[in-house]
């Protein structure tokens, strides 16, 4: 049986880095990074709360797609609010699949500073869009405000499965994160 993956986490944590790593060693799974969805709309930057919302629902449409044509999707993406994982549920629900729900936790310093070393040297476009954003939104303080919410919403969704997340130990934190996933459904 499919299953829907939402891989929640700060930004700079690893999700879209093991997200697609998982879908490399899993043909057919969808790595479905919603940021880099709002990075083709036009003037996504001027209208960040429009375009991410539109990008949420493009994203869901593919996610029902790609779980009823039986194939796994992961999506990493950083949510400070329950409303979009609900979501997630609801469409897996739809499919008949399963949903899984992991977050990428660590020390709220080291999630700053791993953001900030990521935004100086962004290595993706959706790296150099995240930085750009982050700058318009309010820097260090706001990434403290985000991880925060993050807490809470893992907090909020007791089924959440959390993966300590660490700089520079991307096997390893792989390795947490399949464990963590448990067996595949059947």
């Amino acid at each position: 049986m499919p299953r829907l993956i939402l891989l929640n986490g700060a930004p700079g944590s690893g999700k879209s880095t093991l997200a697609r790593r998982y879908a490399d060693e899993h043909p057919m799974t969808l790595a479905l990074d919603i940021d880099t969805v709002r990075g083709l709309l036009g003037g996504w930057l001027e209208r960040p709360t429009e375009s991410g919302l539109a990008a949420r629902e493009l994203a869901l449409a593919m996610i029902r797609g790609h779980l009823r044509a039986g194939h796994d999707v992961v999506v990493p993406q950083y949510l400070g609010r329950i409303d979009f994982a609900l979501r997630l549920a609801e469409a897996a629900g739809e499919a008949g699949t399963g949903f899984v729900e992991v977050a990428l936790v660590s020390d709220v310093e080291e999630a700053v500073a791993r953001f900030g070393r990521r935004s100086r040297q962004p290595v993706t476009a959706e790296h150099r869009d995240a930085a750009a954003l982050q700058a318009r939104t309010g820097g260090e303080e706001e990434l403290r405000l985000m991880y925060q919410r993050l807490l809470d919403v893992i907090a909020q969704r007791p089924g959440t499965r959390t993966v300590r997340s660490v700089e520079g130990e991307i096997d390893q934190t792989y390795g947490r994160f399949t464990e963590a996933l448990g067996p595949a459904l059947a």
